[in-house]
């Protein structure tokens, strides 16, 4: 039976929620078109505050909701859009609307990072569907590609920057010499960093990410914890201007490879070549470079976050749910867990490494630091001495070493705190190798 609309239930009324309201009501037309019916907003369920937003007040009162039960039993829903953001309310309506058959889509990353793989069986069990392009990279399409354009591919790595916050501030210290709290602070004018911008530059919204690409690149369950998160806090100026001169640029990149047996998942600040792709990636824009055996590597990129690129991956979500269920076709996406792949342990990294110390300036140093570097298998490439402080008599040494495995790294970085001679180990930053 030919259906002769579809209905739309909206969860939050927010900045992303209120733009994906706007769309759905302003291009009606257009998106009739493209599903072969009306696609119609039915339910918008709200908090009290929302209901004071400029869109709430100019929608008919009849449309919203504060009562979850209440938007459940508006009749018509075929889809329930989750723009609540979070872990909870928002992992709890999205499975109680899998278990009555209707499809989600969501720009939620927290949930689809730690309950995406319970929320596809939900999805499978009850014939319902789940869509979350928009969860990572907002308005680039990385989600699809990977559930269609890429299953041809044993996918070997991912190199992303997804985090545009982070890359702002990253991309104001490189260009400016200014210090991390004031790159924080100019982003935070802009709008680009929250209040409380810890997720950010902590790195856990980017880990959230990862979690959700590797669980999709590798069919494997990668959950937030299994991901070595590292910020950027620890960065200085003078971490730029040394990697500017040894011909490098500093990234927050997401990084997951995979080998026969495991699977590599990291996410912390990098040097990446400067003539690389990724290195060009500035200011507020996210880019992925995922490498397969078949396609080889390719690169997306565009912008990650905002109202109008997120509003303009759930719409596409939409879209796609609405055509399967206008034809009766059901959801035509499938994805399964394959057993057996572990996760490589952080410890077992091997990478090359840049360390900046404060040292005495005396004649001996060197050859200790270099003595309990190779203690613990540690070659060293290049040395530099830099800022001498004839007053403190002190200076300050920049070694690049040859790939090295982090345990031994660790523990040579104990070992030469306890040196005498080494006044501070001011930071170490791992190298990433990236070609293209």
């Amino acid at each position: 039976m030919k259906r002769t609309s579809i209905g739309v239930g909206l969860m939050g009324l927010g900045v992303i929620g209120g733009q994906v309201a706007k769309v759905l009501m302003e291009r009606a037309d257009q998106l009739a078109e493209q599903v072969g019916c009306p696609v119609v907003l039915r339910k918008v369920k709200v908090i009290e505050p929302d209901l004071a937003r400029p869109l709430a007040k100019a929608m008919d009162p009849k449309l919203l909701t504060t009562d979850a039960d209440e938007f459940f039993a508006t009749p018509g829903i075929d889809i329930v859009v989750e723009a609540i953001g979070g872990d909870d309310p928002a992992f709890g309506y999205q499975a109680r609307a899998l278990k009555a058959g209707k499809y989600v889509v969501t720009s939620n990353k927290e949930v689809i990072a730690k309950h995406g793989v319970a929320l596809w069986a939900l999805a499978h069990r009850h014939k319902a569907g789940l869509r979350y392009e928009a969860s990572v990279g907002g308005g680039i399409p990385l989600i699809a590609p990977f559930q269609r354009d890429l299953v041809a591919n044993k996918i070997k790595g991912i190199y992303a920057i997804i985090n545009g916050t982070t890359n702002y501030i990253l991309t104001r210290m490189a260009r400016e010499g200014v210090d991390f709290a004031t790159a924080l602070k100019k982003a935070q004018e802009l709008g680009y960093a929250e209040a409380n911008p810890r997720n950010d530059v902590e790195g856990i919204d980017t880990t959230y990410k990862l979690a959700i690409l590797a669980t999709l690149a590798f069919h494997s369950e990668v959950r937030p914890e299994d991901i070595h998160c590292e910020g950027i806090s620890r960065l200085g100026s003078r971490d730029f201007q040394y990697a500017r001169e040894l011909g490098f640029a500093i990234k927050l990149l997401a990084i997951t490879k995979q080998d026969n047996s495991s699977i590599e998942v990291r996410v912390h600040p990098v040097f990446i070549p400067e003539e690389s792709l990724l290195a060009k990636v500035t200011g507020v824009y996210n880019a992925v470079l995922v490498e397969g055996d078949l396609v080889g590597r390719v690169l997306f990129f565009g912008e990650g976050a905002g109202p109008l690129p997120t509003s303009s991956a759930v719409i596409a979500d939409v879209v796609s749910a609405a055509q399967e269920i206008a034809l009766g076709a059901g959801d035509k996406l499938t994805w399964q867990v394959k057993p057996g792949i572990s996760i490589k342990p952080f410890a077992e990294l091997v990478t090359r490494y840049y360390l900046r110390m404060n040292v005495a300036d005396r004649a001996g140093v060197l050859a200790q630091i270099s003595r309990v570097l190779g203690d613990n298998q540690i070659s060293i490439s290049s040395v530099i001495q830099k800022m001498t402080d004839s007053v403190a008599q002190t200076a300050e040494l920049i070694i690049m070493t040859h790939p090295s495995q982090e345990k031994a790294m660790r523990k040579a970085l104990d070992e030469l705190e306890h040196l005498a001679v080494v006044k501070e180990i001011s930071n170490f930053v791992r190298v990433e190798d990236i070609q293209q």
